[in-house]
């Protein structure tokens, strides 16, 4: 979503605060903008709808320089994106900028105009930077108003704000949207993600729901939600940036998509031993929670969705546990009744999804037995406030579409029901070690379906000149079907839908026709020649079909019909393996098609508002 970058130093920060806006890019946005306190002594800013590069064109033309400034790219939610919605926005003096949603915005409006101020955009942002200038004639501290002003709004915010009349801080304030402190050598900064500052330092503070903060040029200061000044932990990192960087690669997706076997190795390792899941990898109280648990429930958004929906077929056939999955956004908003000893599981890269932290938040006073959080991201919203833990290790993940993200969530998720199996004795051993044995050997057989890129390219051509697309599965495979649906959507904006195949008949078969490929993921398990047959139902009425099988399944090419051999792996592990060249073709086609594959049209990568 939104992006935002602070700096208060003794050198012109400009220029870090555009690299911080470049390295937020993958968030999404649709404007972005900079203000700085001059060294003519006073806030000027630029706004520029579209790219950074605008912004940085714009800069070129009309020099800001300064000590201090903040900096942001917005997506927008409240006005269109145009220059006069796009933040940092004033109010007198003052400059703030916001990621998030106040949801009280229109009464506050009013309320302000009352008082004689005239707002010049469309934004819920506005109100917070009069209602903080209004705060101000009273109280004169920036720090006293900041925090006066965010007892009325209501909803979620991550904002910093500047003034030209205390022109040696910037401010912040956090309540469900993240915010993290980078700490210099005599100078200081702000962002929302630490990847936005890793030009500048490897020392960073995050803040909590509900901190704010005073960052000077040599001192942080910050004030929980009652209002106790507290220390925050520093933490320090030791690898690059060169996570950030697309390397050999034309797109950050396709690196990312490559990256998976190493990726997937580190979410396994510590976590196997020679024949067990290491339960312990949940946490120190895994194994007593475990041992109790009865049902799974398993709420997340988007791809991490499709994860849980794979999971559910896991946690009941080798775990023995009834699981049901349910996107956030849905769960959230009904009433649900909850299943005596049932384990509250959240899936999500980023962990600051607004709806899946939410969820866990409302998890939380309905009597769950515990929850457990699948994540990416180790100081996250959502791990810091789950009771058990996975992280999945698979590293910065800059494309918005999700793909080494989902697949070490998976493994996740396989670990997880092996864990339960293992503690609840529903798996037997035998089972377990010949599965723990498979999970070794998963990085290399990502590998060689990665080695099959080039065929994969190949028959990205067929989509070319198509609008709609259906993609197939059977069991495990149906979500997997759905996420390779997804991708594709997200980056060439091709529609694409997933169905069961055997629900063929029951609508989706009237649309079947010579300019609609049909995708389809056939492992080499019991439904298989049940498959076979919804695949001769779609070939009798004119379909394409483009088959990834396995190379045991006896499929072959034909007349309308491209078969791509997948390497042969045990059917639990096959959705992980079936995932690699769905991604693989969405991102041929998309740069077929021409689009913007790292940042499609109106996505963002992390989720932070409703």
């Amino acid at each position: 979503m939104c992006g935002i970058v602070g700096a208060v130093a003794e050198r012109n920060i400009t220029a870090i605060l555009v690299e911080g806006l470049k390295r937020l890019e993958y968030r999404g946005y649709d404007s972005a903008g900079v203000a700085v306190y001059t060294n003519d002594e006073k806030l000027e800013r630029l706004r520029r709808p579209g790219k950074v590069s605008e912004l940085e064109q714009a800069l070129a033309e009309e020099p800001l320089v300064g000590r201090l400034g903040i900096a942001h790219t917005r997506w927008a939610t409240h006005g269109a994106p145009c220059e006069r919605n796009a933040h940092p926005h004033f109010s007198g003096d003052l400059a703030v900028v916001h990621n998030g949603i106040i949801e009280n915005h229109e009464a506050l409006r009013e309320q302000l105009k009352a008082l004689g101020y005239v707002f010049t955009s469309d934004t819920d942002t506005e109100v917070i930077a009069h209602l903080l200038n209004h705060k101000l004639k009273d109280l004169h501290d920036l720090s006293v108003a900041l925090k006066a002003t965010v007892k009325e709004l209501h909803g979620a915010y991550g904002l910093s704000v500047i003034s030209a009349k205390q022109p040696d801080r910037l401010v912040a304030a956090r309540s469900g949207s993240p915010l993290v402190i980078g700490l210099g050598l005599g100078e200081n900064f702000l962002a929302s993600d630490q990847l936005a500052l890793r030009q500048v330092t490897d020392r960073f503070m995050y803040l909590e729901e509900g901190d704010i903060a005073e960052i000077r040029r040599d001192s942080v200061q910050i004030w929980d939600v009652n209002g106790q000044a507290v220390e925050r932990q520093t933490v320090q990192y030791s690898d690059g940036a060169e996570a950030a960087d697309k390397g050999e690669f034309r797109h950050y997706m396709l690196k990312e998509i490559h990256e998976q076997p190493a990726v997937v190795q580190r979410t396994l390792e510590g976590r196997l031993s020679q024949n067990q899941v290491l339960v312990q990898a949940f946490g120190p109280q895994a194994a007593e929670l475990f041992a109790k648990v009865r049902n799974v429930q398993i709420v997340a958004c988007g791809t991490s969705y499709h994860a849980g929906m794979v999971a559910r077929y896991w946690l009941e056939e080798l775990a023995g546990i009834p699981c049901q999955v349910e996107v956030a956004s849905e769960f959230r908003y009904r009433k649900v009744v909850v299943q005596p000893d049932t384990l509250f599981v959240t899936i999500s890269q980023s962990g600051e999804t607004a709806d899946t932290l939410a969820a866990l938040r409302n998890a939380k006073e309905l009597g769950f037995l515990a929850s457990l959080a699948i994540c990416n991201v180790g100081i996250s919203s959502l791990v810091r406030e789950s009771d058990l833990t996975l992280l999945t290790q698979a590293g910065r993940e800059i494309g918005v579409a999700s793909t080494k993200a989902f697949t070490t969530q998976l493994v996740g998720l396989l670990l997880l029901t092996l864990s339960l199996g293992q503690v609840r004795g529903t798996l037997g051993k035998d089972v377990e070690a010949t599965l723990v044995e498979e999970l070794r050997r998963l990085p290399t057989r990502l590998g060689e379906a990665l080695a099959m890129d080039s065929t994969v390219e190949k028959i990205a051509e067929l989509f070319a000149e198509k609008n709609h697309t259906l993609f197939l599965g059977r069991g495990a495979q149906f979500p997997v079907a759905m996420e390779g649906a997804l991708k594709l959507k997200e980056i060439s904006y091709i529609h694409a839908e997933a169905y069961p195949a055997g629900e063929l008949k029951h609508g989706p078969l009237a649309l079947v026709d010579n300019d609609m490929p049909v995708v389809t993921v056939a492992p080499n398990n019991e439904l298989l020649e049940k498959l076979k047959s919804n695949l001769q139902e779609v070939r009798a009425r004119g379909g394409e079909l483009i088959v990834f099988a396995d190379e045991q399944a006896g499929m072959t090419n034909g007349e309308g019909t491209h078969v791509i051999h997948m390497p042969h792996i045990h059917d639990i592990l096959s959705p992980i393996l079936y995932t690699i060249p769905l991604q693989l073709l969405s991102y041929y086609v998309a740069v077929l098609k021409g689009t913007d594959v790292d940042q499609p049209r109106n996505l963002a990568k992390s989720v932070t508002v409703e």
